[in-house]
């Protein structure tokens, strides 16, 4: 069941302790993020559990400065400075947990908002395998981490999972026999047997800087927290042309759209396309709790998408119980990677070398053997761990019928869609209506 909002006893509790009640509760949840949002007169704390913010408790006014303090404290900020954002970290042992948090302030009109990012990387020492992608995606990261030298590329939006997978990666590739060193920013889980250095922008100690003489010291595999500049990229091509192995993430939305932004970057086409390995693309569905789900008949719009997407009749599939289990929040339990897995052939090559136009790299790349984002989560949504609405909130349909260059197919999906629109349409003229009769029946003339 959803979380009822907690009341703490600060007449009879310190600050230390409800903070620490705050943080080890969230951790126990299973919440990624803890925000402390001040208003004029209290602080609400809300979790963000499974991707979703929900209310969790209230700091009274009068306490709202102290408990703010507190956190700053622990994380290592300076409390006295409230007019500027700050960043800190907790690694600290509370009770019996040993906690690896990011924490960040941000000034507003009412108070500094702090929000704590708890990081967890248990999956990516559990291994690649026990992160739920599918077989065929499995199959295909292990052929692209298998080439000598490259660029492997992560990539979605922020709190997708990226590092989680390439931290997986790393844990999959550091054996005694090859050097692996990262420059990161910050450096979010220490791994034994690599080197890892942390970025510091205040003494000039930037990803370009770290990356050229990372490349003296004789690395087999470099990982770069993330590609942020032309110069870092500039670097990271030429270091895996060299013979290196490069990782990193980019916050592009799909394997076509990283090829654009790779290809508007500072960089020769050259030895872009002749670096680039492969484009790993990510999103976080909801996993439907299997103690509580429900199977239902699919709609003739779902039909529609599954035949146009999969060519598979789908007949029920489940749906998540919105009043949820004692093992869930609202049917949804956990979450699991939708993922898009490109290895660059030749033809995308010769096509990103050749600086060739959108519509011919688009064929390339959604004609070829890549499962598009899409087409795994709707197989997902078959096997039962997600949902259909869950899959349409993380994937702009309509944006994904341009990934489809079968004529035929992509008329499919549009009727498809024009009849869902029309549905919703009815069904809300139709409240409406049912508003507008209740209004003018209870009106007194």
């Amino acid at each position: 069941m959803g979380a009822r909002v907690k009341e703490f006893d600060f007449e009879k509790m310190p600050i230390v302790e409800i903070a620490n009640e705050i943080i080890i509760d969230a951790v126990n949840k299973g919440a990624s993020d803890i925000h402390f949002d001040p208003s004029k007169d209290d602080l609400k704390l809300r979790l963000r559990i499974d991707g979703i913010l929900s209310d969790y408790g209230i700091i009274p006014g009068k306490y709202k400065r102290n408990m703010i303090s507190r956190i700053k404290m622990i994380a290592g900020m300076n409390i006295m400075e409230t007019r500027l954002p700050q960043d800190g970290a907790i690694k600290r042992k509370i009770g019996d947990r040993l906690l690896d948090l990011r924490v960040s302030s941000l000034p507003t009109n009412n108070a500094e908002k702090i929000v704590i990012r708890i990081l967890d990387y248990s999956k990516s020492l559990e291994g690649l395998e026990n992160l739920g992608f599918s077989k065929e995606s499995l199959e295909k990261i292990g052929k692209l981490i298998k080439v000598p030298n490259g660029i492997i590329l992560v990539t979605g939006a922020t709190g997708t999972g990226k590092s989680t997978t390439v931290y997986s990666i790393l844990q999959k590739l550091n054996t005694e026999d090859v050097n692996i060193i990262t420059v990161e920013d910050p450096i979010e889980m220490d791994i034994a047997g690599i080197s890892q250095v942390q970025v510091n922008q205040e003494i000039g100690l930037t990803f370009a800087t770290v990356l050229r003489s990372i490349l003296r010291q004789d690395p087999n595999i470099i990982m770069i927290g993330e590609i942020r500049d032309d110069e870092t990229a500039r670097i990271a091509v030429r270091a895996s042309i060299t013979g290196h192995l490069v990782l990193s993430t980019l916050h592009t939305n799909n394997s076509l759209n990283t090829i654009e932004r790779l290809t508007d970057m500072d960089v020769e086409r050259y030895l872009l396309g002749s670096s680039l390995a492969g484009i790993i693309s990510q999103r976080l569905a909801r996993q439907v709790c299997t103690e509580c789900r429900k199977k239902r008949p699919t709609t003739e719009y779902e039909k529609n998408v599954f035949r146009a997407v999969l060519d598979k009749e789908v007949n029920e599939m489940y749906e998540a119980n919105k009043e949820g289990c004692l093992r869930c929040s609202h049917g949804y339990r956990g979450r699991l990677a939708i993922l898009e897995v490109l290895i660059i052939n030749d033809q995308i090559r010769d096509a990103i070398t050749n600086d060739a136009p959108k519509k011919t790299l688009r064929e390339l790349v959604y004609t070829g053997e890549v499962i598009t984002l899409l087409q795994d989560g709707l197989n997902k949504v078959i096997e039962g761990e997600t949902t259909f609405e869950e899959i349409l909130k993380i994937i702009d349909l309509e944006n994904d019928l341009t990934n489809y260059e079968d004529d035929n197919l992509r008329q499919s999906l549009n009727i498809a869609n024009m009849q869902h629109r029309v549905q919703q349409q009815n069904k809300q003229s139709n409240i409406s209506n049912d508003i507008t009769s209740e209004n003018v029946e209870t009106i007194d003339f």
